[in-house]
């Protein structure tokens, strides 16, 4: 089992004038500390569960190639993409920069989009939920071709490419993986199943029902389930003094044992760095054998 940090945050007591030393020794700390992952959301509001939609947000692959520079072995993505949110051809552009760059370490996290007051205050379409999944089962095939080999024309519902050309190519190989976010059972997991690398969902009652439904989806599309990475949302909540360290573990226990093997979630007080080096001493070496 590994750990992730996402970042969903960045209104630090230090505010924007020390958001960026803060960001690099957050990122740091993660990195040294065997952190998996590093992820940020793609929101340019902060979302209603975090806080008011007026605090601090950063854009998230500005981000992200910000936090490539202060690391050197986290995975790093958005969790995730909202595809109406960038055209998929700059998408990939902007994934295979990402990768480049970071030597190798860039993952595609993408979803249909949910937040409309953002797109609507910035301007952004926010067609229905039908059409938003057709967009992202169409971004997922243009990005993938632009990581192929070719630069033929992609003509879809809704993109048309007349050459996606792609150079230079990401060096992951033979494409950085695609995590597709949400646990929609008719749609989303089918599309999972489809093309996707990896998963992620929200713990809850019915976490159990969305694997099974996934291993069906992957059945109905001749995929093998066990190539696709299961993540969970996990907030980590370390305590004070480090003492919630063993309930962390395991609650950790519990998802690998459902098949899971990446937890990436916001880390309590993460801006304090002592939770980051608890959970590294901790926690990392105590659930890497699960």
């Amino acid at each position: 089992m590994k750990v992730g940090l996402q970042i969903p945050n960045f209104t630090f007591p230090g505010g924007p004038a020390t958001l960026g030393a803060d960001l690099a020794a957050i990122a740091k700390t993660a990195d040294d500390a065997g952190f998996d992952a590093i992820a940020v959301m793609d929101h340019f509001f902060q979302i209603r569960s975090v806080g008011p939609s007026e605090n601090d947000m950063l854009e998230a692959y500005t981000t992200l190639g910000y936090l490539a520079a202060h690391t050197s072995r986290a995975k790093l993505l958005t969790l995730v993409t909202g595809v109406t949110y960038r055209r998929p051809g700059l998408l990939g552009k902007i994934i295979s920069t990402l990768d480049v760059l970071s030597g190798g370490r860039a993952w595609l996290g993408i979803g249909a989009a949910w937040n409309d007051e953002e797109s609507r205050g910035l301007g952004f379409p926010f067609p229905p939920a039908g059409e938003r999944l057709e967009r992202l089962e169409e971004a997922v095939q243009i990005v993938l071709r632009m990581w192929a080999d070719g630069d033929e024309p992609y003509k879809g519902k809704h993109y048309q490419l007349e050459r996606p050309l792609n150079a230079p190519q990401p060096l992951t190989r033979p494409h950085p993986p695609i995590l597709i976010g949400g646990g929609g059972e008719k749609k989303t997991l089918k599309l999972v199943a489809r093309y996707a690398q990896a998963c992620n969902l929200f713990p809850g009652p019915d976490l159990a029902r969305k694997l099974d439904v996934l291993r069906a989806h992957c059945e109905a599309e001749g995929r093998d389930y066990d190539d696709i990475q299961k993540t969970v949302y996990y907030i980590y909540d370390i305590g004070e003094k480090g003492e919630n360290a063993q309930k962390i573990v395991d609650d950790l226990g519990g998802f690998a044992e459902m098949g899971f093997s990446l937890a990436i979630g916001m880390v309590k007080d993460v801006h304090r760095i002592e939770p980051l080096e608890t959970i590294g001493n901790e926690v990392v070496p105590a659930v890497a054998a699960l």
